[in-house]
């Protein structure tokens, strides 16, 4: 999801312990990461800049005690960031929390859509 790509619906942010949690953004970050091989490629994608994003891969291998993102470095064959085991299933995890509870609160957000102006149209 690109930034500034209002979704309806939940934002999930599950938080795991004292400052640790997980939300629609580092998700978002994790996938990209996935996705195109680069913490700034996935940045930019977001809207992010190159600090925030490194910013927030680093909280999150600092936090997991493990890395979710490993780097390598540039020069001639360029750097590079690939998603770790660790990472893939906290990913995973996170998506599956994210369509379970969009699945509980269904009907939910459609009785309140219906409460809007002109029915949430």
């Amino acid at each position: 999801m690109k930034a500034g790509n209002q979704q309806t619906g939940a934002r999930l942010r599950v938080v795991l312990a004292p400052d640790v949690a997980i939300g629609p953004g580092k998700a978002d970050l994790l996938q990209g990461v996935g996705e195109t091989g680069s913490i700034a490629a996935a940045g930019r994608d977001l809207g992010m800049s190159y600090k925030k994003a490194w910013g927030l891969i680093e909280a999150l291998n600092a936090q997991f005690g493990t890395p979710l993102v490993t780097t390598s470095r540039g020069g001639s064959t360029r750097g590079g960031a690939e998603l770790t085991e660790l990472g893939h299933k906290i990913l995973d995890q996170y998506r599956k929390m994210e369509a379970k509870t969009e699945k509980a609160i269904a009907g939910d957000l459609i009785a309140m859509r219906k409460l809007l102006p002109n029915g949430g149209e």
